[in-house]
């Protein structure tokens, strides 16, 4: 098959969970089909808008198509006519049989009209909640309210809402123009999701990588349930395989991933403040100068002899995701202060057979039983995600035990394997197709 990916972003320049997964995805693909991939870069000092054709470092037979949109400029666009037109050009030259989308955030949502009208089927993998959330993870920015919580939590998307407690940052600021600004953003958001409603209308199937995130679509979205296939994550199983722990070292928490607030970074932070008993902290993942700044300046308040126990790594190699990161750690602990989907940081954990403390929310507490293989933690509650880390430093063989069991879905306690996924996957491709 001719199979066109279309994802925000792509390894090594972007390395969240729904990048690396489709870079996966692609790779795997690749070995019996022709792969396409349309993603985007930001360079400032490149023409808007031009196009780059390039191979996947690392799988050359994977084309990389990146779109330069450069985010300062263009970050609350979500239509492109000259990207749109740009595409139009690669579907009439490459000719896809089927289209398979990640995420458009950045790019433009009238891809899937451009690909609509020629025909082509579509596959849409669902990896958060940007299609019912303009934000897309149901997180305040500014929220109203004076005393409300930083990063708040939001239960459902409304236009005025939108506007008031995550666009007021575009604002003019002029107490006599708030009303006007208000009613701009809530027209922008309304016009927005009018418009994402009849984009999903076209799209012919979605994958939900947990069950969570299936039933929020189809409870809250509308999503038809006959269109909607729940699928996890597949993954390279050989490259999570001879986990050996380093000898001699304390019982150590890690966190893997970026530093961004809805993380919850700031929260793992606190905890650790808060253990007593000799353990360490290590965080890996890309800095971004100002919120790994933000962090630092968080671990900067607690006691200096806890302080030295922090240790700050930069962002890893997956192929070296064991050697490098998982070797090193007890436990791996996924703070989110908003409700993650399927993270893959908890099922390579899993798969490693290391315990999960996690929060009791969303597709994360999906994966993670309380107890079984892991322990959560009261949503956005630092006390009481100290509280389950200060259990496994005192129990280190509940750590062991919990981390035995893995994966609850499998009863081998195994993540699913790239290989079968990639083959769910071709087949509904070929449904599709037929």
């Amino acid at each position: 098959m001719r199979i066109l990916k279309i994802i925000h972003g792509y390894p090594p320049w972007y390395n969240a969970g729904s990048e690396v997964y489709s870079q996966m995805l692609c790779q795997g693909l690749a070995q019996r089909h022709e792969v396409h991939v349309v993603t985007r870069e930001e360079d400032p000092f490149r023409e808007d808008f031009s196009w780059q054709t390039l191979p996947d470092p690392q799988e050359a037979r994977v084309t990389l198509h990146r779109v330069n949109i450069p985010g300062e400029k263009y970050r609350n666009c979500y239509r492109q006519p000259l990207v749109d037109k740009q595409l139009g050009y690669l579907l009439q030259t490459f000719q896809p049989d089927i289209v398979h989308i990640g995420h458009l955030n950045h790019l433009s949502t009238s891809f899937v009209s451009c690909i609509a009208a020629q025909g082509i089927p579509i596959v849409y993998t669902l990896h958060d909640y940007w299609l019912m959330c303009p934000r897309g993870q149901f997180i305040q920015r500014n929220p109203a309210k004076k005393k409300a919580e930083l990063w708040a939590f939001c239960d459902e998307q409304a236009d005025r809402k939108c506007a008031v407690n995550c666009y007021a940052g575009y604002f003019s600021g002029a107490v006599d123009e708030q009303a006007t600004d208000i009613a701009y953003w809530t027209t922008w958001v309304q016009r927005r999701m009018e418009h994402i409603r009849e984009i999903i209308k076209q799209v012919d199937h979605f994958i939900a990588p947990s069950r969570y995130l299936y039933d929020r679509h189809v409870a809250a979205f509308a999503l038809p349930d006959d269109k909607v296939t729940y699928l996890d994550y597949g993954f390279d199983l050989q490259r999570l395989t001879n986990r050996q722990r380093l000898p001699q070292q304390p019982f150590t928490f890690g966190y893997i991933g970026t530093h961004i607030p809805t993380k919850g970074i700031q929260h793992l932070i606190q905890a650790f403040g808060l253990l007593k008993g000799a353990c360490q902290l290590h965080i890996w993942g890309r800095p971004r100068p100002h919120h790994t700044v933000g962090l630092q300046r968080i671990a900067a308040t607690l006691p200096p002899e806890v302080q030295s126990r922090i240790t700050w790594f930069p962002e890893y190699s997956n192929q070296q995701l064991v050697t490098a990161v998982l070797n090193q750690v007890d436990c791996v602990v996924v703070p989110s202060i908003w409700a993650e989907n399927s993270p893959l940081v908890i099922h390579e954990a899993l798969q490693v057979r290391l315990p999960v403390i996690t929060a009791d929310c969303g597709g994360m507490a999906e994966y993670v039983n309380h107890e079984v293989n892991g322990l959560l933690f009261k949503h956005r509650s630092v006390s009481s995600l100290a509280e389950q880390m200060q259990r496994l430093l005192d129990k280190p063989a509940l750590a062991k035990k919990l981390g035995a069991r893995g994966y609850l879905q499998s009863a081998d306690g195994n993540i699913p394997n790239l290989t079968t996924h990639l083959a769910e996957i071709e087949r509904l491709y070929l449904r599709l197709l037929h």
